[in-house]
Order: C-alpha cells, then sequence, then structure tokens
C-alpha cells in the first residue's frame, strides 16, 4: 500500500487531499500544527490504521525533525510527499509591506518545503519511482506579474518555484519527480468563498495530475486542471 505526507492537512486543500488519497488506498502521514480536527478525527475513524496525524509546523526546523523522526516509526519508505502548507499575509498595501509578513511567508512556503524534502529525502529514496508534489501558484510566475499585489505570498511562490528546479537538479538522480503545481483559484479560507473551483473538485484534479507524473516531468511548473506549462 503506498505511503504519502501531506503537510498543511488541517484545512482546505490539504484536509480534501488526505481523504481523497484514502479514498483511493493510500495510507496517509497528515502533518498539521493542530491536530486536533474533528475531520481528521472522522477519517482516521473510517480508515482504521491507514491515517496517521502527526503535529508539524514547517516554519521550525525542530518540529520538522520530530515529524520525520515519528514518521519513520510508521514507515520506511514514503511513495509522495505533497508539500502543501501555505501562508498568505491578507491586506498587504506598497508603503505598509512589513518584514516579519515578508519573513514568515518565505519561511512556510519556500522554506519549508525545501527543508521537509531534505528531511524526508531517505524515505523518498528508498521508495520506487516517488514523487515530491510543491504546491505553487501562479502568483508565483515571474513573467505573468504585471500588478502589485500579495507580495509576500507572490515572491514566496516564486522561490518555491526555484526550490523546485534545485530538488529536481538532485532528486531526479535517484528517480525521484519533483514538480510545482498551481491548483487554480480556489474556495478555501485562503482563496475565499469567490474563487474558480470548489475544494474537493481542485483537491481531485492535483492528485491525478500529481500521480501521471513521470521523470519527464521533473522541474516543471504546472496547472493541474490542464497539465498546462506555466512560465516561471
Amino acid at each position: 500500500m503506498p505511503i504519502a505526507i501531506v503537510s498543511g492537512a488541517n484545512r482546505g486543500i490539504g484536509l480534501e487531499l488526505v481523504h481523497q488519497l484514502l479514498s483511493r488506498g493510500w495510507r496517509v502521514i497528515a502533518g498539521c500544527r493542530k491536530t486536533q480536527v474533528l475531520r481528521l478525527t472522522e477519517l482516521a475513524g473510517a480508515h482504521p490504521g491507514r491515517l496517521h496525524v502527526m503535529p508539524l509546523d514547517v516554519a521550525s526546523e525542530r518540529s520538522i525533525a520530530a515529524f520525520v523522526g515519528e514518521a519513520r516509526i510508521v514507515t520506511d519508505q514514503v511513495d509522495l510527499l505533497i508539500n502543501n502548507a501555505g501562508l498568505l499575509v491578507s491586506g498587504e498595501r506598497f508603503g505598509a509591506i512589513d518584514a516579519k509578513s515578508m519573513a514568515d511567508s518565505f519561511a512556510v512556503n519556500a522554506c519549508g518545503p525545501m527543508l521537509l524534502t531534505q528531511a524526508c529525502a531517505e524515505l523518498l529514496r528508498t521508495a520506487s519511482g516517488a514523487r515530491v508534489a510543491n504546491i505553487s501558484s501562479v502568483m508565483g510566475s515571474i513573467e505573468s506579474t504585471d500588478v502589485f499585489r500579495t507580495p509576500s505570498y507572490a515572491a514566496s511562490k516564486a522561490a518555491l518555484n526555484m526550490v523546485t528546479r534545485l530538488l529536481a537538479a538532485e532528486l531526479s538522480p535517484h528517480g525521484i519527480t519533483v514538480a510545482s503545481l498551481h491548483p487554480g483559484w480556489v474556495q478555501t479560507d485562503m482563496g475565499g468563498a469567490n474563487a474558480t473551483f470548489g475544494v474537493e473538485q481542485a483537491a481531485t484534479a492535483l492528485i491525478d495530475r500529481i500521480l501521471a507524473l513521470d521523470a519527464g516531468d521533473s522541474g516543471r511548473f504546472i496547472a493541474s486542471e490542464d497539465g498546462r506549462e506555466l512560465p516561471w
């Protein structure tokens, strides 16, 4: 039975990814800052022995180390790592951007995926044809940017795309595919009620696209709904 790690698993897309992976027969290690979540408890009850909920703050090296140490008790390999945890600071305006917002965004959106993937590297290498999916955003596309909005989020997602390229260069020789995926504008707490895609629809497209990734996709920036290449 394949096993996946999903960060930011307590709500939104992350929670739905956990649900759908379990429904497809996967075992899942769900990492999140808040582990006492009713829906996760319900999913654990519905899928005995297949969902492991563990505390994880991707902005903390100590938390990442503890999380991976606990994951090693559960499994000796990981077939799929989904770096989903994200932070968007709302209401940013030019002239009022502060250093903490920028630093926090980079810590969660770019540094977190790099450090968590690094910590999981041996578990990924042990699997055959493992995948790392970094949940990015078209807002991190430098070429597509022509307005000033959500600078902390946009800049940190651009950095995440570089993290994807770097990890692809390092891990592809070990048979691990690493890609950035844009899930679209999704109706989550982050995306808002007016977003284009429902959470279930977005998660389904993401999983379908992730599971279709092969070695030739490593280092790519992909729109999950239709597989098109997005500009860096």
